[in-house]
């Protein structure tokens, strides 16, 4: 295990009705304008929004309205927000909705007091050393951006999607989380935020740091939570104690607790990010779903270890050889994401019918270097190759023809 900081300033209210102390808690974040970020008509079509401007109003704070944020987030509604937020002397921003929404206000919030442009943030030109606190209203569970400090946006110019990653400074003040308002979620946005949940977790614990295991035994138990929650969540959509479960497992997955003391991967998020870039229809999670079994089933013939590791722990494989334990973990994933969540598995279930695979791996390596990943170091032919473990199945190389002898 490695010395790690582990720092969560993130005030979490969670249960039923927690939506009304959001006028206390802003306060207490000492705002008094606001600007409310929200997305294009869920809050404001089911009365949350005219609620949380009553709080507002109830503790004297003004607020000021951004909506239409989109999945997918663009920095287009981000220089709107900072150019609002400045006219209006905006001092907080309050996020309502799920990840693309919390990620915009974030963005807002590191801009606004920057004179620069705030995409030097994510291009590294820049550090964030101050921003505007930002408060989270969570409507749709899935990105753990409601306890993190990181945040991906877009820029049109070019469809290059990047991340921006701080240790505290975007982190929410709060987080109000209902699970009652997460019931009247599609299928569909249900089974994509549980496979983003999941993907956190797994970025995180494929790993080489050793002695880990508690940091292990909290990935793999949440895992295994998510697994389990899933068939009730997705059969009877207000299960209550489902619901919960699935959101807070959420927000574990992504604050850092399963990432502490270890060095973390992220290279299926990169991947995503280049799809999703291209063809913005894609949300991230059907994408995560594609992806992982394909970057997974690649490490199975080149470092099957943790892969090995994680299908004997999560889904009780029973085969001695990591190799063979990994191939049969792949499958289970798999069948998981396929059978349980309806996710799709191949760029044509992504409805990709020719993906430009040289576009995305040339774009993947100019934005994150010539070698990526934490747990196996992955060059531009590596990643075209798992690209390829994307397409229709009668056009896959299998992973064994393409690969070369196991990695200990």
């Amino acid at each position: 295990m490695e010395n790690f900081t582990f720092y969560t300033p993130t005030l979490y209210e969670f249960g039923r009705g927690t939506e009304e102390k959001v006028g206390m808690l802003t306060f207490l974040t000492g705002a008094t304008r606001v600007l409310l970020v929200y997305g294009r008509r869920y809050a404001k079509n089911n009365g949350l929004i005219g609620r949380i401007e009553n709080s507002l109003n109830t503790l004297g704070i003004e607020y000021f309205e951004l909506g239409g944020v989109e999945p997918n987030p663009t920095d287009t509604l981000v220089y709107e927000g900072i150019k609002i937020a400045r006219k209006n002397n905006i001092d907080g921003v309050l996020a309502v909705g799920g990840g693309s929404v919390i990620d915009t206000a974030k963005a807002i919030a590191a801009g606004v007091g920057y004179k620069g442009d705030f995409w030097d943030f994510f291009t590294g030109k820049a550090q964030v050393t101050e921003a505007l606190p930002v408060g989270v209203v969570l409507t749709i569970p899935g990105s753990g951006s409601e306890g993190s400090g990181n945040c991906v946006i877009t820029k049109t110019d070019g469809a290059v999607k990047l991340s921006l990653r701080t240790d505290s400074i975007l982190r929410p003040r709060f987080a109000i989380m209902n699970p009652e308002m997460t019931s009247t979620l599609t299928a569909y946005q249900t089974a994509v935020g549980i496979v983003d949940m999941m993907s956190h977790i797994m970025e995180r614990y494929f790993s080489n740091t050793s002695n880990v295991e508690v940091t292990d035994r909290l990935a793999e138990g949440l895992l295994m939570s998510l697994i389990a929650m899933a068939p009730r969540v997705l059969s009877d959509p207000t299960d209550y104690q489902a619901r919960a479960n699935v959101e807070w497992a959420g927000t574990l997955a992504h604050n850092g607790l399963v990432g502490c003391g270890r060095r973390e991967d992220w290279v299926s998020h990169f991947m995503e990010h280049e799809i999703s870039a291209m063809y913005p229809s894609v949300a991230h999670g059907a994408g995560l779903a594609v992806v992982i079994p394909a970057w997974m089933s690649y490490m199975a013939h080149h470092k099957p270890s943790k892969v090995a590791q994680l299908g004997r722990r999560v889904f009780g494989v029973d085969i001695r050889d990591d190799r063979g334990a990994a191939i049969e973990t792949v499958a289970q994933l798999r069948a998981f994401f396929s059978a349980v969540l309806r996710m799709p598995s191949t760029f044509k279930g992504l409805g990709i019918d020719e993906p430009d695979i040289d576009k995305m791996v040339e774009k993947l390596h100019a934005n994150k270097g010539e070698t990526i990943g934490g747990y196996y170091r992955l060059s531009a032919p590596d990643t075209h190759q798992i690209y390829e473990l994307m397409l229709d199945p009668s056009q896959v190389k299998s992973a064994e023809k393409v690969a070369e002898p196991v990695e200990a």
